[in-house]
């Protein structure tokens, strides 16, 4: 399979992927996301396995959530820059089948990529999410589960 690149205009060198996308590497932005958050909240995972059992992790683009928009703080279970949640936790319940449902935190892409700058940052402000997401589900204090926290 031939990856077409594209010329080299006003001097900006060849356009094209890096990778082809049938090479075993290539990664969407998306599923390089799901990986930055997995490898975000993997310490955590092992720091509390017995607590965290019943516990899944979801990856959302964008909030779908109601909010009203003379909010000034936001609920608990819902971790946010000003107005714009980054995460949240979906308590266990029962869906509209009867069926009961696991805890879930969901980490919304799009506002997490929109304020990190480089990946480093991205994985710092990951760390922060899911520590206090967690701390919150395990109702401790977020230095409890990482002792260098700082929001």
């Amino acid at each position: 399979m031939h990856t077409r690149t594209h010329r080299d205009r006003h001097g900006r060198g060849l356009r094209g992927p890096l990778l082809p996308t049938a090479a075993p590497r290539y990664r969407t932005r998306a599923e390089s996301f799901d990986v930055a958050v997995l490898e975000a909240y993997a310490p955590i995972q092992h720091s509390f396995p017995e607590q965290l059992a019943g516990l899944d992790i979801a990856v959302d683009t964008v909030p779908r959530m109601q909010l009203r928009a003379d909010m000034t703080v936001m609920p608990d279970e819902i971790v946010a820059d000003g107005p714009v949640p980054l995460g949240r936790i979906i308590p266990a319940g029962v869906d509209p089948q009867g069926r009961p449902t696991r805890a879930r935190i969901v980490v919304f892409r799009m506002p997490i990529e929109q304020r990190a700058a480089h990946p480093q940052e991205r994985e710092e402000l990951l760390a922060t999410i899911l520590t206090v997401l967690v701390s919150q589900f395990l109702n401790l204090d977020p230095r409890d589960i990482d002792p260098g926290f700082q929001w």
